[in-house]
């Protein structure tokens, strides 16, 4: 059975489904959590709550109401389990967003996240399918936070470096999700566990079109590089290179270490926006004015394929 109001579900694989219930108003629905990646347990709880967030300013959508979803080792850590409540409850505060509730879970393995709901106007809705061959290719943060959390597990990141992937994760997308409504955009969606050229990937193949990337247009976290030429990077990066090897033409250029960066398993990303190639000089104003960054990693291409072409 299909529900006409229901604007977008998960066969494009898109952030968040989009459910229309009036004339001028759909609510933008998605739920993510995951493992402590940071010791500092506030900063665990902000990092977890900006990122469940993101999935609706992907969409172009405002966070309204949220509910905490919590699994915690009973009768234990029982102080940190209030600073990370105390973390999400604060970036949540920062988005404008009400936690009005949530679940808990007996679990030896601590995991925190929310259950977000959030809202759009129907029509205004921005998904992965709607990209276009000669859209620029924005994204908004740079990688490396999965190679950095990583060697910080391991006792070999250096405070600052790690310090910067924190202020990085904790910030949210809500200002680029305002100025590409402002805009004007085709697609979007956010750089989260599948890594840049994963959900570019998803992008591509819900559009229809191909992609041209620029490893030197894409930005990279202070100290990334460095850890991940020692060899350091989690599962899930190793993992995503491979799903996605057979959709990419690597340039005889590129090394391993890229490889490894450009499919980094990231936490709390930046947003990755098609923007038409008229209206990029726009973006960038209206990212500059709210103190985002732009950075052109490449652009779309038509290409029955779905293919990405990586390029130095």
């Amino acid at each position: 059975m299909k529900d006409p109001n229901l604007l977008v579900g998960f066969e494009t694989g898109d952030d968040a489904a989009v459910y229309r219930i009036g004339e001028g108003l759909a609510l933008v629905l998605t739920v993510d959590y995951f493992p402590p990646i940071v010791d500092d347990p506030f900063a665990y709880g902000a990092i977890a709550a900006a990122n469940s967030m993101s999935d609706v300013y992907a969409m172009g959508g405002r966070p309204l109401l949220a509910l905490n979803v919590l699994n915690w080792p009973v009768d234990q850590y029982q102080e940190e389990l209030a600073e990370v409540m105390r973390g999400g409850f604060a970036k949540a505060q920062e988005a404008g967003c009400l936690i009005v509730g949530g679940h808990t879970l007996d679990d030896k393995e601590p995991k925190y996240g929310l259950a977000v709901v959030g809202m759009v106007q129907p029509g205004q809705q921005v998904t992965n399918s709607g990209a276009r061959p000669g859209d620029l290719l924005v994204l908004t943060k740079p990688l490396g936070t999965g190679v950095i959390t990583t060697a910080a597990k391991q006792g070999v990141a250096n405070p600052e470096v790690l310090e910067r992937a924190i202020k990085a994760m904790s910030t949210l997308n809500r200002d680029a999700a305002e100025a590409m409504q402002e805009v004007g955009v085709h697609a979007c969606t956010d750089i989260t566990g599948f890594g840049l050229l994963g959900h570019l990937r998803a992008m591509l193949r819900a559009s229809g079109v191909g992609a041209r990337v620029r490893l030197s247009a894409v930005p990279l976290l202070p100290g990334a590089r460095e850890l991940a030429e020692q060899g350091v990077a989690p599962g899930g990066t190793h993992r995503n290179l491979t799903s996605v090897s057979a959709a990419v033409q690597w340039s005889p250029e590129i090394t391993q270490t890229d490889k490894v960066l450009l499919c980094d398993a990231q936490t709390s990303g930046g947003l990755l926006i098609a923007v038409p190639g008229e209206r990029a000089e726009a973006l960038r104003g209206a990212l500059d004015r709210r103190g985002v960054a732009f950075a052109a990693i490449g652009e779309l291409a038509a290409d029955g394929r779905r293919t990405i072409e990586v390029l130095p």
